[in-house]
């Protein structure tokens, strides 16, 4: 699958994982009382650089720096570009 992003250097395209709806005690949250999730799913990485290799690949899910990178509309979905640094680690 070819996506239409291609991040360069050390940045790298994440798309969040859907927010539970539901707690675990069973309450339905509302829109506005969902947490925004700090985890997600890597798209697509760019290349590195000398000083940066990059870590992680298209498919892993991780968890990223909740105020860093910058939000994207691509296609009609949401994206985020994060540099590396700001994913602090991958979630099994």
């Amino acid at each position: 699958m070819s996506f239409g992003i291609k991040p360069i250097n050390e940045w790298i395209v994440i798309k969040r994982v859907e927010a539970e709806e539901r707690t675990k005690s069973g309450i339905i949250l509302s829109g506005q009382a969902k947490e925004q999730p700090q985890i997600a799913e890597v798209i697509e990485v760019g290349p590195g650089t000398e000083d940066v290799k990059i870590v992680v690949k298209p498919g892993d899910k991780v968890i990223f720096s909740q105020y860093g990178g910058m939000d994207v509309k691509y296609d009609g979905e949401e994206y985020k570009l994060v540099k590396q640094s700001d994913i602090y680690a991958t979630v099994k």
